[in-house]
């Protein structure tokens, strides 16, 4: 750790530290209360990110619940465009997942997951967007390396969508909570997952448009 805690007494108004050095008792003081915060801050976030994975997920929208619709502005190997879920919708089922961050581990891996599954979702007719309140910037470069030009990511830099869908992780705003929805071609919810944990968001979200597909046709 950068600084010394200071070893003996500062009546002097100088301290010897650990590594035979002199200095100021004021500013080992002030070194000492600045790394404190530091630890105190990693911490606590630390903790909020535990509570995160075991929130309850009682608030997100229901099976049988209408799909908000929206617009948003999206990128598609790079390439920007304006994604309408109701224009997705015609074409068939729409797997919406949100995720916190790009290029965090989890989001990473889950957008490499999403990338490896997208034939089975296109042979079942359906499509898959992600969200998150990263700038278009940040997922012009996404979409590309991690989602690997297979699916388009979304911005929702205002927390409009995620707010629609009440997937804002708890007590990270503007983050939005790990969440995967299934929504079928007439506009209502047919699935929803949450878990911070991005293993099982594919293969079950895959399940649900597969089930959907066997009663429609």
């Amino acid at each position: 750790m950068p600084g010394a805690f200071v070893t003996g007494q500062c009546a002097s108004g100088r301290y010897k530290s650990a590594s035979g050095g002199l200095g100021t008792c004021a500013k080992a003081y002030a070194v000492n209360f600045r790394w404190g915060l530091i630890m105190l801050f990693r911490a606590i976030v630390s903790l909020l990110f535990l509570l995160a994975g075991f929130a309850p997920a009682s608030a997100q929208l229901k099976p049988g619940d209408k799909a908000p619709m929206f617009k948003a502005q999206a990128s598609l190997g790079g390439k920007q465009f304006t994604f309408s879920l109701a224009a997705a919708l015609k074409k068939g089922p729409v797997v919406l997942y949100f995720y916190p961050k790009a290029f965090t581990s989890g989001c990473t891996i889950e957008a490499h997951d999403f990338a490896e599954a997208m034939g089975r979702y296109q042979a079942l007719g359906a499509s898959v967007i992600g969200v998150s309140n990263d700038d278009i910037a940040t997922l012009d470069k996404f979409s590309t390396s991690e989602c690997r030009s297979k699916f388009p990511v979304a911005a929702d830099e205002g927390q409009r969508i995620m707010s629609a869908y009440d997937a804002v992780m708890m007590g990270f705003m503007p983050y939005a909570s790990r969440t995967s929805y299934v929504i079928s071609p007439d506009g209502h919810i047919i699935y929803e997952y949450t878990a911070l944990d991005p293993s099982d968001h594919v293969k079950n979200t895959l399940a649900a448009v597969k089930s959907w597909k066997a009663k429609h046709g």
